[in-house]
């Protein structure tokens, strides 16, 4: 016997505030829905208001106004016929709640609030919402006047109930709730809720997409099911890029799984499953059904006299349930190509940016983040080749392309907004500035080529005339200061000139009615941490497509791109020593990164991925890496290298309270803002840690030590 049930879920490239265009593309995914035969659908997290909104939900304008745009889309008889779950903030007796609500031809059946919220790394809910601490409960909801008018209802529920139609059960959770221990959907399953439905604002981190799909499909094997996931996708405004993946679940088998990375708007994933597999899996499995038959979790049903699946579809040989498939992820190299140039794609055509323009040093850093916008134009040449008409039409208003013009070339697409600049001096060598311009022609930016010694001159000189005092370079006999001094001038001026041409090249090249173009920022996650970069110097930026990427990961996609893109250029960067090029080069010196910060990228990486994502300082840091680094290591070089990170981290905390708004893909980024909430004022001595790291070493050599932690003599 089959009991056969289309279902619906979507990817949505919501935009915090856009409430009529994210109204119209909800209103999109549910014909689309319809077209596909299913009975319901479910969107993303608070996909009215879009995800992103931050202290904006702290306005009540925006509870306000998204009650309108739900009004107009349930009272649209278009929309009538399935079952719809929408996402968006809702203000019951007072108290500001994060809701599903699901309604049926026009009718809403009941609100289900947010009962646990995201409220760490990048996520604060709880400052704009209350969770629904009464898990089983329901209370009345007295819906706002306006909307009584277009229901025709003055009261429904409100609080952690299911929908009970006349053939099933369903359910919904919300985002974070999946990820805590005991989900809703345990119980749920328990009390024999069929279907659940979780709607997310999930965004991207590199390698984490494993992470979520395993509690889905952990979710569904131990309690069988079936689960239907949406996620918001796009910049929605901000630093990080939902990443979409919607997909359905059956007992543990992805039968449905929706684009991770795409410029598509709109992208509605549908499969037809069978619920006698549910009933069947979960009848079979003893002791669920022990556990079941003594759940003291009973949901309140809200009853709905329909069939989601009509007598004749059980029946109809046409109709066939989807079979399982195989999960796909994108490699770690395909992720960087992909998320942040999707991204930069949301940014600038909501921006109604004119271009973006980069300084193109020569190094792997600044050529990662040129290889990110080639990825973009990529993904424009494509989708517009499929026939993608936002993206075309966005496409022609980047560009100031006529009408009937479609972008069919990557390079061609890249020449008319993409600017890139090699600002040499002195310290410069012939092999940066060429590989600068030679990358620039293969990717088809527009790209100018200039000196600045004169511009660094005349502030030297500006210096030493209002002094008397000339700096010199330590390799010539000057002090420290002085060499640091004369390197920074550089730098800074280099942020002064890209502002100075983002803005005049369009006007330059006879762009009319344009504005400037965005500059592009691209220092790696882990020069940030570090402080490896001059306050105010060209990692000073609009924006940052690598700045939460690491310089190992980035090496990796570059020699991915050299392949995936038929680009050998690329192999150049590769091998070339990392290097600011601020100091004058010599017989016996060239300036590298690595030597003048003291540690390696991959150190780097580690000693960022203990400080933020397990919450080590100093001491705990060295006693963990001394397991780890030992005996390649001394215990006093392990010792030192931990000191001399947490120094430097500290001196230089105060460079991320302005650090350039950069896409957010690894848990250790140090960005200030909002993620990273840690004093720019510290002792970067650490002196008692320090104390106990030296007594550690002693031990290990052998000395004897005593440090008295009760003493304060």
């Amino acid at each position: 016997m089959s009991h056969l049930i289309t279902l619906a879920t979507c990817n949505l490239n919501q935009w915090a505030l856009d409430f009529e265009g994210n109204r119209d593309r909800i209103l999109e995914s549910i014909y689309i829905a319809k077209e596909k035969g299913a009975r319901l659908r479910v969107g993303p997290e608070l996909e009215i208001t879009g995800y992103g909104c931050l202290d904006h939900f702290l306005e009540n304008d925006v509870c306000l106004h998204s009650w309108e745009m739900y009004a107009q889309i349930i009272k649209n008889p278009k929309t009538h016929g399935l079952l719809l779950d929408i996402g968006m903030p809702v203000l019951h007796k007072n108290v500001r709640y994060n809701c599903r609500l699901l309604s049926l031809d026009g009718k809403i059946l009941f609100i289900r609030p947010k009962m646990w919220l995201a409220n760490d790394g990048n996520y604060r809910e709880m400052r704009f919402f209350t969770p629904w601490m009464k898990p089983g409960f329901v209370e009345d909801f007295v819906l706002p006047p306006e909307i009584q008018k277009v229901t025709d209802q003055k009261v429904v529920s409100f609080g952690d109930a299911v929908i009970n139609t006349l053939d099933t059960c369903i359910g919904a959770e919300t985002c974070e709730e999946l990820f805590t221990p005991q989900s809703p959907h345990i119980a749920m399953s328990l009390d024999g809720v069929e279907i659940i439905t979780n709607s997310s604002g999930s965004h991207h981190e590199l390698r984490k997409l494993n992470k979520r799909l395993d509690l889905i499909l952990n979710a569904t094997s131990r309690c069988g099911g079936i689960y239907l996931y949406a996620n918001q996708r796009g910049c929605d405004g901000d630093r990080l890029y939902y990443d979409g993946c919607a997909l359905i679940a059956v007992n543990g088998k992805v039968v449905a799984q929706g684009s991770q990375f795409s410029l598509k708007d709109v992208e509605v994933v549908t499969a037809t499953v069978d619920l006698e597999e549910v009933r069947n899996y979960r009848a079979n499995f003893m002791s669920r059904g022990l556990q079941a038959s003594l759940s003291e979790t009973k949901f309140k049903r809200i009853d709905v006299a329909v069939e989601l699946a009509p007598m004749k579809a059980r029946f109809d040989p046409l109709i066939v349930p989807s079979k399982s498939r195989p999960i796909f992820y994108h490699t770690p190299e395909e992720e960087i190509a992909l998320g942040p140039a999707c991204w930069l794609w949301d940014y600038i055509r909501r921006c109604n940016g004119t271009g973006y323009f980069l300084p193109l040093s020569g190094g792997i850093d600044s050529c990662a983040t040129a290889m990110i916008v080639h990825s973009m134009c990529r993904l424009v040449v494509k989708e517009a080749s499929e026939g993608n008409e936002q993206v075309i039409l966005d496409a022609r208003k980047l560009t100031r392309g006529g009408e009937g013009w479609i972008p069919n070339d990557p390079q061609e697409l890249a020449s008319k907004f993409f600017h890139t600049c090699f600002m040499g001096t002195e310290n410069s060598s012939k092999e940066t500035r060429d590989r600068s311009r030679e990358l620039a022609t293969q990717i088809g930016s527009y790209h100018v080529d200039f000196n600045m010694d004169s511009v660094v001159s005349s502030v030297v000189s500006l210096f030493e005339v209002a002094t008397g005092k000339k700096p010199v370079y330590k390799i010539f006999g000057g002090s420290q200061i002085e060499n640091l001094a004369l390197q920074n001038i550089q730098a800074r001026l280099r942020m002064v000139f890209a502002y100075l041409f983002a803005q005049l090249l369009p006007w330059l090249r006879g762009i009319k009615n344009s504005g400037g173009l965005l500059v592009l920022g691209s220092a790696n996650v882990d020069e940030c941490l570090r402080g490896y970069l001059t306050k105010y110097d060209c990692s000073s930026a609009d924006i940052n497509p690598i700045g939460g990427i690491s310089k190992t990961d980035l090496k990796k996609f570059i020699a991915y791109a050299s392949t995936e893109y038929n680009m050998p250029i690329l192999d150049s960067f590769l091998n070339a020593t990392p290097t600011a090029e601020l100091e004058p080069i010599t017989e016996d010196y060239v300036q590298s990164d690595e030597i003048d910060m003291g540690m390696t990228y991959e150190e780097l990486s580690v000693f960022g991925y203990l400080r933020k994502v397990e919450k080590c300082g100093p001491y705990s840091m060295f006693l963990k890496l001394l397991h780890e680094w030992t005996p390649r290591l001394t215990p006093a070089q392990v010792s030192e290298k931990v000191k001399r990170f947490f120094f430097f981290y500290a001196i230089n905390r105060h460079k991320q309270t302005v650090l350039t708004p950069s896409y957010h893909a690894e848990q250790y980024s140090p960005d200030d803002n909002r993620f990273d909430l840690r004093p720019f004022l510290i002792n970067p001595r650490f002196t008692w840690a320090s104390k106990k790291i030296d007594q550690v070493v002693a031990q290990c050599e052998g000395k004897t030590t005593d440090l008295d932690i009760m003493s304060i003599d």
